[in-house]
């Protein structure tokens, strides 16, 4: 799946946990965050903070790689 903006951030997000059969409130649990947090962001809010999103992926198991391309 490729993520090309917070719509696309978001449907992933909303993947995987339906995979892992949680509902928003089980994985803000388990997140520490709120559920309208987890409901923004697989909306795809694009004020969303980065640092809380990337945690919520995190705890979901998913994983973004950045390819090395060399000197730059």
């Amino acid at each position: 799946m490729q993520i090309t903006d917070s719509k696309s951030f978001g449907n992933a997000v909303k993947r995987y946990r339906k995979e892992q059969n949680l509902t928003q409130s089980q994985l803000a649990a388990v997140a520490n965050t709120s559920q309208r947090l987890i409901s923004e962001i697989e909306n795809g809010k694009t004020t969303t903070q980065l640092d809380k999103a990337l945690h919520v992926a995190w705890v979901l198991g998913i994983r973004f790689n950045v390819p090395d391309k060399g000197n730059i």
